[in-house]
């Protein structure tokens, strides 16, 4: 039987993808204590990379809420993988650091941030709401619109 948080991801239309894979020297996850710390998830959508290039330049204020959305998908994919696929052990989303690949002069790094924070609110309710840094970027790896990191409670 799906839990609880598994029959809200059905509601909201959304699959999510086997966990990505690290690309370079470093963990997914590392769970310390009832802590999950998940690392920076990337635009990786079915079809490969999305979302690629510069907010404010080649990628729309939306488009960049959709880039953030992805990664956030991508971290509860994660998140999944490290509570051996029971997502209703998820307490509360602690932290969220979202880092913008942007122009220099743009300034709505918030409001892409919600289109990572909106979604965990969505999926976990009240548990969704956490603290939270929007962080503009020149450049992140392979040149991808958003990278979003993560810090969950769990039981």
């Amino acid at each position: 039987m799906a839990g609880k948080i598994e029959a809200r991801l059905k509601e909201l239309g959304i699959e999510l993808p086997a966990p990505p894979a690290p690309v370079a020297s470093y963990v997914p996850t590392v769970t310390s204590g009832n802590l999950v710390h998940v690392s920076g998830q990337v635009t990786l959508g079915r079809n490969g990379l999305e979302y690629v290039g510069k907010v404010g330049e080649n990628i729309s204020l939306d488009d960049g809420k959709a880039a953030a959305r992805l990664c956030a998908i991508n971290v509860i994919a994660q998140v999944k993988a490290a509570c051996s696929g029971d997502l209703d052990r998820v307490r509360r989303c602690v932290k969220v650091t979202v880092f913008v690949n942007a122009v220099p002069d743009f300034t709505q790094h918030p409001e892409v941030a919600n289109g990572a924070s909106d979604l965990f609110q969505a999926v976990f309710g009240e548990a969704g709401r956490h603290a939270r840094a929007a962080v503009g970027a020149g450049s992140l790896p392979r040149g991808v619109a958003c990278e979003v990191e993560a810090i969950f409670e769990i039981a």
